[in-house]
């Protein structure tokens, strides 16, 4: 079974930024059989500082790391501050090798207060996700406070824009990189693979 895994850093379990996540998990486990795991970025605020500091995690910040590098596929969730995602959220990617989401699909969600910060998924998180070489679905999820309230359809008639509608429309898309994903993943490029070895030179020199 395909496992995919949540991150929120979302503040409390109340938060707009989970909600949106359990709605993307309801929209999964309607949409494929696959096993769902969270990783709750709030009660790793401190492990994490200590990591970025000293280097080493502890243990449940440890198999965090290795739930969100060895998933199937993730879903990347942050409330927005200061137009851009939380400083919890980045410093938890941060710690993860560049190498180790490459060609993992990964759906984008952020949370604000006013739709003014909507383009965040597309400035601030989607760039992050292309450099640690992820497969980003194309529909990236941003819901203000009003999108929780909004009516079946839109004032034109159309439900294409309404939340549960762009919330089915990204999980298709993940789906759908999930099952085209490949079944080993691309090994990271070693950078010095040619480098000859120093020892190497030195014990050939008097040839």
């Amino acid at each position: 079974m395909k496992r995919i895994v949540i991150v929120n850093a979302g503040l409390s379990e109340e938060s707009a930024t989970a909600r949106l996540g359990r709605a993307i998990e309801a929209e999964l486990h309607s949409s494929i059989s696959v096993e769902i795991t969270w990783v709750e970025l709030r009660t790793l605020a401190r492990p994490i500082a200590d990591h970025l500091v000293t280097g080493f995690p502890n243990v449940a910040l440890a198999e965090a790391l290795t739930q969100v590098t060895t998933a199937d596929a993730v879903v990347a969730l942050t409330p927005t501050y200061q137009g851009s995602y939380s400083g919890l959220f980045k410093s938890f990617f941060d710690l993860i090798d560049a190498a180790a989401l490459t060609d993992v699909p990964v759906l984008l969600g952020a949370t604000g207060g006013t739709p003014r910060h909507s383009l965040v998924t597309e400035h601030a998180l989607r760039p992050l996700f292309s450099y640690l070489h992820a497969l980003v679905v194309p529909t990236a999820l941003f819901v203000a406070t009003e999108d929780w309230g909004a009516p079946a359809a839109d004032s034109d008639g159309s439900a294409g824009r309404t939340l549960p509608a762009r919330i089915s429309r990204a999980v298709g898309q993940l789906v759908g990189l999930l099952n085209d994903a490949p079944a080993a993943r691309r090994p990271a490029i070693d950078e010095f693979a040619d480098v000859v070895d120093f020892a190497e030179l030195l014990g050939g020199s008097g040839s």
